[in-house]
């Protein structure tokens, strides 16, 4: 039987025109991404912040920085072996427009971790175009999906 061991994750960084994508969670402002997937997300609203910082501490997660500013984000749940899930991508209003989202997804597809993988899954309800950039397409048997879905669960875990 082979030795499993836990795989820790290499912090990667790239750079561009004043702009840095790195895997390194301690660069992540929490308050940041807890207002945005919070407040302005359709897919996270009311999102506790114990829950988006244990979901942060259990993914390899992607901060787009500006002057050390947390602008941008996003998570991937992995076995790093067959397959990914990507979640909470975003990119702040004041820094869209400039290519940031498409690059995001650039360095999450090229992150050497998730090379070889047989499948990478995300939900999206209008960004469509910018992840078909990237090689995703609708699912081609959606009848074999199914999911179990609670929107209700952050209302839930206020009370």
């Amino acid at each position: 039987m082979s030795d499993v061991r836990e795989m820790s994750e290499r912090v990667q960084h790239w750079t561009r025109e004043g702009y840095e994508i790195t895997t390194d969670r301690a660069r992540i402002d929490i308050d940041v991404v807890h207002r945005y997937l919070g407040v302005e997300s359709y897919w996270a609203k009311d999102i506790p912040r114990d829950v988006l910082e244990r979901s942060i501490r259990n993914s390899m997660c992607f901060v787009t920085l500006h002057g050390g500013e947390t602008v941008g984000f996003a998570r991937v749940i992995s076995d790093l072996a067959t397959m990914a899930y990507l979640g909470d991508v975003f990119v702040l209003p004041a820094h869209r427009g400039r290519g940031l989202s498409k690059w995001l997804m650039e360095c999450i597809v090229a992150h050497p971790q998730l090379q070889g993988l047989r499948r990478l899954m995300l939900l999206t309800a209008d960004a469509h175009g910018l992840y078909a950039q990237s090689g995703f397409t609708s699912l081609k048997k959606p009848e074999r999906w199914m999911e179990k879905h609670d929107p209700d669960v952050y209302a839930r875990l206020k009370v």
